[in-house]
């Protein structure tokens, strides 16, 4: 009974941490969503109800928080992603894509917002952004496989395009720069993506 009674002290530590770790993460994320985008670790110690020896004893620094925080807007994106049919008509594809796209952007838009201003100097924030471009590649790859394999040598220039213009960097663009709304947004990016596959598509 013992062994039984140490290990189910251990797990229920460990249980505890993790609820800990998660709490700091969705401390972190909150206040980023309210406009905070650079919350200091007092900040993120008070809004999840602990210390802040209790905050940089389950993170060693800012970077390990960031990279905690940046696996759980992964796992959201993951989590609200809808797969597109690769089977349907370019015109069907194009538009559900950039549907998604701007959808999934807005949802990560303060944390991307956030991240911006802090990734010069953070490289686990850099990470983190290529961990983003990846995945929208492999989308890119994987919707737009049949007009991709019509480039011939121009294939890896057009996935570079692709991914350029619905990725984070062109969204803030369009949402930020230009002033847009949503749906403009959504509308100049399907334009684009519609635009570049089209140089491809057999008449």
């Amino acid at each position: 009974m013992d062994g039984v009674d140490v290990v189910g002290r251990v797990d229920g530590r460990t249980a505890r941490a993790e609820r800990t770790r998660a709490a700091i993460v969705e401390a972190h994320l909150a206040l980023i969503s309210e406009g905070d985008l650079r919350p200091t670790g007092e900040r993120i110690a008070e809004r999840a109800g602990i210390s802040l020896r209790t905050l940089w004893t389950n993170f060693k620094d800012m970077e390990t928080l960031f990279e905690a925080s940046g696996a759980e807007v992964l796992r959201q994106q993951d989590a609200a992603h809808r797969p597109i049919s690769p089977g349907l008509p370019l015109a069907k594809r194009v538009d559900a894509y950039c549907r998604q796209r701007a959808r999934l952007l807005q949802l990560i838009a303060p944390s991307a917002r956030a991240a911006q201003m802090r990734e010069p100097v953070s490289e686990q924030l850099h990470r983190n952004k290529l961990k983003h471009i990846e995945r929208v590649r492999d989308e890119v790859e994987e919707l737009f496989a049949v007009e991709l394999a019509e480039a011939g040598p121009g294939r890896e220039q057009l996935v570079h395009a692709l991914v350029a213009a619905s990725t984070w960097q062109a969204w803030s663009m369009l949402r930020y720069g230009l002033g847009l709304g949503v749906d403009q947004a959504r509308a100049v990016m399907s334009r684009t993506v519609g635009a570049l596959l089209a140089e491809v598509t057999p008449d």
